[in-house]
């Protein structure tokens, strides 16, 4: 690309915004010109209001920017990522993208609405083609809202994909072992969580059991038409960084042998990796055959941490196939996913250099509105 895009980057100064940034530093196409977040953190340099938890420095670059209130009159940027709190995200979300900036966003508030894409760019890229549908309904011009899913679901959905594709998803059993940056910072109290397991996060299991149809569905006349698939989550936080663990059983439509299984999901790709996007990882899942992989250290920066690791893959009792899956939560299942998306969008022309042209060049519509699954 020979022109940057300007970032607004909303909610900067938490642990997602920080990711960011550092996803970003060197990005080829996108540039940062706008660190927003709330009224405290307005008016001050980032490096005084943001606590840096990440093992890369701080940019001196972007420690010496001033934040910016979370206002679109306020921002200089072609679009916004969100990693904003989503307690306040929805109408900030909604007031960016009306105001004519495209808002890629990880936050919750507008993932299941019935126009808004919930999308990871390797899994289901074609449900871009409701981007004009939701512009139309809306009266938005150049804005809009992508979302990109929970972190649990974001690894689910990568390695259920494939097996979807090649024999149908029934039925899934997921339980997930959850790390601790998935609460954010401060997080859960230390008390809380050294020598102990805590079964239970709020909304967790809901998310996990809902988003999975929506992703994996079809885009079919301008609505979300849900894959029928059941699924079943249970979560628990355990005292681990980075990096979410989660073991799955799952009931196929066509049976298979485990070597085919196996070879469904590492050969699997999609649109990024034929395009050779920026964050794409080579494979989206990365098959180890090692009896006790993977491990969360070993293995949650596969492909920078944007590939899904999968190990164990064996027969199922209950079900048709089990296996192991580990996942980078604020890489793959955070702001590594909405950076591929937001590459995705601009690949596609639906993002673009300022705010006055319309969302998507009309040569692009048909093939944006896909009825594939």
């Amino acid at each position: 690309m020979s022109t940057r895009w300007k970032v607004a980057i909303l909610g900067a100064t938490g642990l997602v915004g920080q990711r960011f940034l550092q996803l970003l530093e060197n990005h080829p196409w996108f540039e940062v010109t706008t660190l927003a977040a709330s009224g405290n953190s307005a008016g001050r340099c980032y490096g005084e209001v943001a606590n840096w938890m990440l093992d890369t420095p701080l940019p001196a670059r972007f420690a010496e920017r001033v934040v910016q209130e979370a206002r679109p009159e306020a921002v200089d940027a072609d679009f916004a990522f969100s990693a904003l709190d989503s307690s306040v995200a929805g109408p900030i979300e909604e007031e960016f993208a009306r105001y004519g900036l495209p808002v890629v966003s990880n936050a919750s508030p507008h993932r299941m609405e019935p126009d808004v894409p919930l999308l990871l760019a390797d899994v289901n890229p074609e449900h871009i083609g409701m981007v004009p549908e939701q512009q139309r309904r809306r009266g938005f011009s150049s804005g809009f809202l992508v979302t990109n899913p929970n972190c649990s679901t974001a690894g689910l959905v990568t390695a259920l994909k494939p097996l979807d594709d090649a024999f149908g998803v029934e039925a899934v059993s997921v339980v997930t072992l959850q790390a601790t940056s998935g609460a954010g910072y401060p997080g859960v109290p230390s008390m809380s969580l050294l020598d102990n397991v805590i079964p239970f996060i709020g909304g967790e299991e809901e998310k996990l059991e809902s988003e999975p149809q929506k992703i994996l569905g079809r885009l079919c006349e301008g609505s979300f038409e849900p894959a029928p698939l059941v699924l079943s989550a249970q979560v628990n936080r355990v005292p681990v960084v980075d990096g979410h663990m989660e073991s799955v059983s799952v009931k196929l439509r066509q049976k298979a042998g485990m070597a085919d299984i196996a070879a469904a999901l590492a050969d699997y790709a999609s649109e990024p990796q034929r395009l050779a996007l920026p964050s794409a990882p080579k494979r989206p899942v990365v098959v180890r055959t090692e009896r006790d992989r993977p491990q969360t250290r070993l293995d949650r920066m596969a492909s920078n941490g944007m590939a899904v690791v999968v190990g164990r893959i064996r027969h199922c009792p209950l079900f048709d196939v089990r296996f192991s899956l580990l996942s980078h939560n604020t890489i793959r299942g955070a702001a590594g996913a909405a950076l591929l998306n937001a590459e995705w969008l601009v690949k596609n022309g639906l993002i673009q250099h300022g705010r006055q042209s319309e969302a998507v060049p009309e040569g692009n519509r048909a093939s944006l509105v896909s009825e594939s699954r």
